[in-house]
C-alpha cells in the first residue's frame, strides 16, 4: 500500500511506514472496501479509524490503555478504546472505570463517555482491532489488525522510554510480552467489565500512573473528564 494513501498523524505515519508498506496492510484495506461494497456497516467511521493515533502523536504518548474491539452498535465507536461520543449511553465497562476513578482519586462521574481529554494529554487509547462490523463483536479479529497493533506496541516499547502500560483483562495482559519491562512500567488488573464482578475496583491504576510519571519527571495526567 502506498504510504501516501494512509491518512494518519505524521509522526505515526513515519514511525509505522514499514508496516503500512507490507502486503497484509493492503489486504486489510481491500477487506474493508469489499465489506462496504457488500453493504455492511463498519465501525468506527472511516474518519475516526486512526483517532487514537491522530489525537495522541507518537512522541506525546505517556500512558497506553489497551482495549480489544471497537463498540459494535451505531454511534458508539470513535476510535478510542472504552470511549463513546457525548450523547451516547456510557457503556458498562466505562461506568466501572469511572467508579474506580472516584474511589482512587475522588473524580466525579462526568455524565458522558468521551475520553478525548485523556488522549490529548498523552493517554494512547488503543484497541487491538481497529474496526468491527455492526452488531458482530470480534468480526474483524482475524483480518490483520492484531498484527498491526502488536507492531504499534513493539514500536512504542523499542523507541520510547518510561511509558506506563495499563493492561486490563486477560486479552490485554497477553500483550505484556511485547513490552520491555526494563524500559517501561506494566500495570495489570482485571477487566472493568461487569462480567468480572467488581474485581477492577481497588486497582488504583490512575494514582499509581501519576506517581510513576512524577517520579520520572513528567507531568501527571489530569484524569478529570470535563462534564
Amino acid at each position: 500500500m502506498a504510504l501516501s494513501e494512509v491518512r494518519i498523524e505524521p509522526s505515526w505515519k513515519e514511525a509505522l511506514a514499514e508496516e503500512f508498506a507490507l502486503p497484509y496492510f493492503k489486504q486489510i484495506k481491500q477487506f474493508l472496501v469489499q465489506q462496504k461494497k457488500e453493504g455492511k456497516t463498519i465501525f468506527p467511521p472511516g474518519n475516526l479509524l486512526f483517532n487514537a493515533f491522530d489525537t495522541t502523536p507518537f512522541r506525546q504518548v505517556k500512558v497506553v490503555i489497551l482495549g480489544q474491539d471497537p463498540y459494535h452498535q451505531p454511534g458508539q465507536a470513535m476510535g478510542l478504546c472504552f470511549s463513546v461520543p457525548r450523547g451516547i449511553r456510557t457503556p458498562a465497562s466505562l461506568v466501572n472505570i469511572y467508579k474506580e476513578l472516584h474511589r482512587d482519586l475522588g473524580m466525579p462521574n462526568p455524565g458522558h463517555g468521551d475520553l478525548t481529554s485523556w488522549a490529548r494529554q498523552g493517554v494512547f487509547l488503543l484497541n487491538a482491532m481497529l474496526t468491527v462490523e455492526q452488531g458482530k463483536a470480534g468480526a474483524h479479529s482475524r483480518i490483520g489488525w492484531q498484527r498491526f497493533t502488536d507492531a504499534v506496541i513493539r514500536k512504542l516499547s523499542a523507541e520510547r522510554e518510561g511509558l506506563v502500560f495499563l493492561l486490563w483483562g486477560n486479552f490485554a495482559k497477553s500483550k505484556a510480552a511485547l513490552i520491555d519491562p526494563q524500559k517501561h512500567t506494566v500495570l495489570e488488573a482485571v477487566h472493568p467489565s461487569p462480567l468480572a464482578g467488581n474485581k477492577f475496583q481497588g486497582c488504583g491504576h490512575f494514582s499509581k500512573t501519576n506517581e510513576i510519571l512524577i517520579q520520572q519527571g513528567q507531568k501527571p495526567i489530569d484524569w478529570t473528564i470535563p462534564s
